[in-house]
């Protein structure tokens, strides 16, 4: 449907469902899945799992669901040492927007994927974001510059 692109803090857009690109190695030692690991512990431990026992892989997405929320990890890099790849991010937000179609959710905030600790591009992943979100009802927040508090409680 849309694409709105903001900067702030990603989960202060008043939604209930996050998406965040993530290694299939099972570490969210940086960036913003130091967020997601620190709010949904449980998930963290269920995502290492899944990760140690090669359940997790490129392309992916752990889904979870905790306390009226929805989290999407999405796999997009093999390694938190390797690059974010082009393909894995477009299959994992393809998954991502059916599976958020199956739940009715009609909002999904996210980051800059793939172009911070990812390495690619950001007009490049911008453009597949964009052409994958067209096919969708689901309104995309794209928090292009990220602020670890905006203001917001």
């Amino acid at each position: 449907m849309s694409v709105i692109y903001t900067k702030g803090n990603i989960f202060n857009k008043e939604v209930i469902a996050f998406a965040h690109g993530c290694n299939c190695a099972g570490s969210m030692g940086k960036g913003i899945a130091v967020t997601f690991r620190k709010k949904w512990p449980e998930m963290y431990q269920e995502y290492k799992r899944r990760c140690s026992k090669k359940q997790f892989k490129l392309g992916d997405v752990f889904y979870w669901q905790e306390e009226g929320y929805h989290i999407f990890n999405l796999g997009t890099q093999k390694h938190w040492r390797s690059k974010a790849e082009l393909n894995a991010i477009k299959k994992a937000i393809t998954t991502m927007l059916t599976l958020a179609e199956q739940q009715t959710i009609r909002t999904i905030a996210l980051p800059k994927m793939g172009a911070g600790l990812g390495g690619l591009n950001w007009q490049v992943v911008k453009e597949a974001i964009q052409q994958i979100a067209e096919q969708t009802q689901i309104t995309l927040i794209v928090v292009e510059e990220y602020i670890e508090d905006d203001g917001c409680k």
